[in-house]
């Protein structure tokens, strides 16, 4: 009886070691902040690193569970890679030099990136090798990725689409002609990254979304011609091309700078300055649509480096927000940033429209649904589809009650976008599964408690 008892209250411990009580609005801030390096742009430094010739080198590396988790599986192909406080070195193999065991099994955790875009590096290879990931990510649809892989020659066995897949390559991979039509640039990347393994061209139509595996690629001299229409790409890579290897400072990621740009503009009469941000302008979607609803933002020192756009980011506590009927075409730089759109719409004056959203549905938890529950929990009107939302708006918004948020498959972006705003709206909240953060920002909380200072 006493061991079940101290077990039991062991695990309740351990409960809430892993949980956050927010009670009090934060107060006025002016802070200057810098943010870790652009988890996007880390992975894929890191796969194109692996298939260079020689020592890459990356500072401001983001020391994220998905980063970690590329050094993992690429080390298992034979990859070596040291990694130290602030710089991290990858010696490379060339293209298709992986070198590794037999049935070896590749764990992506909870990352779409690494899981989706690790595979298109794989088509070449004859020996089996298993994808592993999360619980999260083993509910995503992989038929996207392993559909168009197909056609290049590589044969898949999966879980009707979903992980465990395991994947046996060709030796003798083919050029493809695909329409990418989801607007997702995993998938896209996923075929760039196998055509750089084929001999011949491979032409890819892609819907617009972001494009940082394209601006690697210039970067990096590979051969690509984009040809840029109003509604897609068409994207020419001629593989077999030796990459050189590179060096490369991460910039500051803008999705994990949104949670910050978005409390400012809730929290009263604030201040915030971000430097050296990647403000790629197939990533600014939640800048364009928060200053359509009245948000004060403006950048400056912008430069270019190894083709991504940089800049310090200001931003001002904004009284009067306005409704809006966001631009579907808008969706696909700001998809990651929806939940934190959400609540700036909860705040807003008016009814706000969100469509074409069926993609948040494929992140790491259905995040439309989560979106509009923590929008009901605090008070605020949602009608939600599989694929909109409209947010019924209320400037007035301020909880006075408890609220818990749980059971979300552990999606990093839901947990911090509920501290976002139990800090903007008020009331007592208990959010579980702050260890999730560690999947894309392990800082995430330190940078909190020091605006909060």
């Amino acid at each position: 009886m006493h061991i079940l008892v101290s077990l039991l209250r062991l695990a309740k411990s351990i409960l809430m070691k892993n949980q956050i009580k927010i009670k009090n609005t934060i107060k006025p801030f002016n802070k200057d902040l810098e943010i870790e390096g652009d988890k996007s742009l880390s992975i894929r430094w890191a796969l194109l690193a692996s298939q260079a010739i020689g020592k890459s080198t990356s500072t401001n590396l983001l020391k994220s569970e998905d980063v970690l988790n590329t050094l993992r599986c690429l080390k298992k192909l034979g990859v070596k890679i040291r990694l130290l406080n602030r710089k991290c070195e990858i010696n490379g193999m060339g293209i298709n030099g992986y070198k590794y065991k037999k049935n070896i099994t590749l764990n992506a955790g909870n990352s779409g990136t690494l899981g989706r875009l690790i595979i298109g590096l794989l088509i070449h290879s004859t020996n089996k090798i298993k994808i592993i990931g999360d619980k999260s990510l083993s509910k995503r649809d992989f038929f996207r990725i392993t559909k168009p892989l197909e056609k290049f020659g590589a044969k898949f066995k999966s879980n009707y689409g979903k992980l465990p897949i395991i994947i046996e390559g060709t030796k003798e991979p083919k050029p493809i002609k695909y329409h990418e039509n989801k607007g997702s640039a995993q998938c896209k990347s996923a075929i760039m990254l196998a055509a750089l393994n084929t001999k011949g061209q491979t032409i890819i139509k892609a819907k617009k979304s972001r494009d940082h595996t394209e601006l690697l690629f210039k970067y990096l001299d590979l051969p690509i011609k984009i040809i840029k229409k109003n509604k897609f790409d068409l994207i020419k890579i001629n593989g077999k091309k030796n990459i050189k290897s590179f060096n490369y400072k991460i910039p500051s990621d803008i999705s994990s700078s949104s949670f910050f740009i978005t409390l400012t503009a809730l929290s009263y009469n604030s201040k915030l300055k971000i430097k050296n941000v990647n403000i790629n302008p197939s990533r600014i979607g939640i800048i364009k649509i928060l200053k359509m609803m009245g948000v004060k933002i403006f950048f400056k020192n912008v430069k270019i480096y190894k083709g991504e756009k940089i800049a310090d980011i200001y931003i001002q506590n904004t009284k009067y927000l306005r409704a809006i009927n966001c631009p579907a075409n808008l969706n696909s730089s700001a998809i990651d940033e929806f939940l934190l759109i959400f609540l700036v719409a909860a705040k807003a004056k008016g009814i706000s429209i969100f469509k074409d959203l069926s993609e948040l549905n494929q992140k790491e938890s259905p995040r439309l649904k989560w979106g509009s529950k923590i929008l009901n929990l605090m008070g605020i009107k949602t009608i939600v589809t599989n694929n909109s939302i409209k947010i019924f708006g209320n400037p007035n918004l301020n909880v006075n009650k408890k609220i818990v948020i749980k059971d979300y498959l552990k999606d990093h972006r839901v947990f911090m976008t509920s501290v976002i705003a139990a800090l903007a709206f008020g009331g007592e909240w208990i959010i579980h599964d702050k260890d999730s953060i560690k999947t894309s920002f392990p800082s995430f909380l330190k940078i909190i408690d020091n605006i909060r200072k």
